[in-house]
């Protein structure tokens, strides 16, 4: 595994005074012309989820008006502004897939898929987690930025790989130039997942075995009456007590090196948004209720 760079948080004022904290990741932050920051929970209007806070999707508890200003807030503390202006806002309707868009003018109307790129200034774009994996590239001798949404099906289907791929097409980016962030998502020691995406992963990727973890869990009751738990399966099938763990974060690291990102350029932050929901939203440790960070990029005029 790569070294992580160095991260740094930053709280910003917003417009009404509270502070909006945002993660910005030692790879990029050397880069002048480049605006980023990977959003947590505080600092918002929002309500709904316990304290104020940070929701930046629009889900079916929050206000709609609310998500607008806590969005308006991220612009303002990751540096989206020119004068009193807020930079547009590019988002998708995430679908778990490897779709990716060039953003050459800001879109009318609402894009399908789970990642964006663009070389336009004075633009952000950004994707929405509570618990995928972030990732923001930036080609930094061509000024492009891009932004991608990685869950399990998206990384299996090489979303980042393949998006490396199409700022090459597009834009001539070389991966000596490109530099990446992978951003707070759920890590390996809370990301238990079934064995069907395991054999999805090793279908896909030599290293697959590297991604799991096997964890027998305590079980007080099987370990004093194992008679009772016991099956017709060969051994090492079926045991309810070994619970298979992803390693999503390092998944998408090593796509971005398959992609020919020197590891040197890439930051992977460890900060698990299960383990930390005081800190960060999360579906699964959450049961589903919760709200929305954002990852998001830009090129500054």
């Amino acid at each position: 595994m790569g070294v992580a760079n160095p991260v740094n948080s930053r709280a910003a004022t917003s417009a009404r005074g509270g502070k909006v904290e945002t993660i910005q990741a030692g790879a990029l932050k050397h880069i002048p012309w480049l605006v980023h920051g990977f959003s947590t929970r505080s600092g918002g209007v929002t309500t709904c989820y316990g304290a104020r806070s940070l929701n930046l999707g629009y889900t079916q508890e929050d206000a709609r008006e609310g998500v607008q200003e806590n969005r308006k807030r991220l612009l303002a503390a990751v540096g989206a502004v020119t004068g009193k202006k807020t930079w547009p806002l590019v988002v998708n309707r995430q679908v778990h897939s490897d779709l990716v868009h060039v953003v050459r003018t800001p879109p009318n109307e609402l894009l399908v898929g789970d990642g964006l790129i663009t070389n336009l200034p004075g633009v952000a774009i950004a994707v929405q987690t509570a618990d995928c994996i972030p990732v923001l590239v930036v080609d930094a001798a061509n000024q492009v930025v891009a932004a991608f949404h990685a869950g399990w099906r998206g990384t299996v289907r090489r979303i980042v790989e393949k998006g490396v791929g199409a700022m090459r097409r597009e834009f001539g980016s070389r991966p000596k130039d490109i530099y990446a962030a992978i951003g707070p998502g759920i890590q390996r020691c809370c990301y238990e997942v079934g064995d069907e995406v395991r054999q999805e992963f090793e279908s896909q990727f030599p290293w697959a075995q590297d991604l799991f973890q096997e964890i027998k869990s305590s079980d007080a009751v099987r370990e004093r009456y194992p008679l009772l738990f016991m099956n017709a399966r060969a051994p090492g099938h079926g045991d309810d007590c070994v619970k298979l763990h992803l390693d999503l974060r390092e998944a998408n690291r090593r796509q971005l090196e398959a992609a020919g990102v020197p590891s040197a350029h890439i930051t992977a932050l460890e900060d698990c948004t299960a383990c930390d929901t005081r800190r960060f939203f999360s579906h699964r440790a959450e049961k589903g209720r919760t709200g929305r960070m954002m990852a998001v990029a830009g090129i500054v005029p």
